[in-house]
């Protein structure tokens, strides 16, 4: 795989985690825990798409 087809792979995984942080807040009761856990993974994947992109130039 690419470079540049892992990058786009995980801005997807992104965007899901972000949509599902949107839902999560859409809930009468909004769990917590797995809002910071969902937050975490999403700071995780920008994190490697930065590094990643660093690479690519």
């Amino acid at each position: 795989m690419t470079i540049e087809a892992r990058i786009r792979e995980l801005g997807n995984r992104h965007r899901q985690l972000d949509e599902t942080i949107q839902r999560e807040f859409g809930r009468p009761a909004v769990d917590e825990l797995q809002v910071r856990e969902l937050k975490r993974r999403k700071l995780r994947l920008k994190e490697e798409i930065t590094s990643l992109e660093a690479r690519a130039g």
